[in-house]
């Protein structure tokens, strides 16, 4: 063997052992692997580290969103949110989230909130923050004049509807646009889930 194919041989004999690990993503634990009061516990436990990383981006909704009104008994799993485990928080504005589908129509300044994290194989990761605006009219008129903002857990703007990264969260938009009108372009927490009102 020449001295060339050596070398050459022995990277991909590299290669071939460690790729395989750049691919392959922590498993997710399941909802039906993992108990309602667990995630409370987890959410319970991860909570302060989740609302200091939000709090780095600056927004403020980041650190006064869990002390409103929470809508959700506990953290349920979206599969609008990544399959993330979240809970609903709404401001006072927003007390007619309880209503869930018949919310009517939202008042400017109404905020929803969703704070997120995931349970998987290797332990629990926070998640981001989704949040949803409502503004004035004409402020974004194909999306129900909705802003939508994402923060992730370590306080970045990932995105927010006609300002920073406005093209990353177009996809919320879309996702609730299919809602549309009937519901205020919100989505509710499964029935199991929600705090009756």
């Amino acid at each position: 063997m020449t001295k060339a194919i050596k070398p050459t041989l022995k990277l991909l004999a590299l290669s071939a052992a460690f790729l395989p690990a750049l691919f392959i993503a922590p498993a997710i634990v399941t909802a039906e692997e993992i108990s309602d009061e667990k995630v409370i516990e987890h959410y319970e436990a991860l909570s302060p580290k989740l609302q200091a990383g939000y709090a780095k981006s600056g927004h403020p909704v980041s650190t006064d969103y869990f002390n409103w009104d929470r809508y959700t008994v506990g953290p349920h799993k979206s599969s609008t949110h990544g399959g993330r485990f979240v809970h609903n928080y709404a401001n006072d504005l927003a007390k007619a989230y309880g209503k869930y589908e018949d919310i009517g129509t939202l008042p400017v300044g109404a905020i929803v909130a969703k704070d997120s994290f995931k349970v998987t194989k290797k332990g629990v990761k926070p998640g981001p923050l989704f949040l949803m605006e409502k503004m004035a009219t004409g402020f974004s008129p194909e999306d129900g004049d909705w802003k939508y903002t994402l923060i992730t857990p370590n306080g970045k703007i990932f995105g927010e509807t006609n300002g920073v990264n406005s093209k990353k969260v177009k996809f919320c938009a879309d996702c609730h646009n299919a809602v549309g009108e009937d519901q205020d372009y919100l989505f509710f927490p499964e029935e199991d889930y929600r705090v009756q009102n």
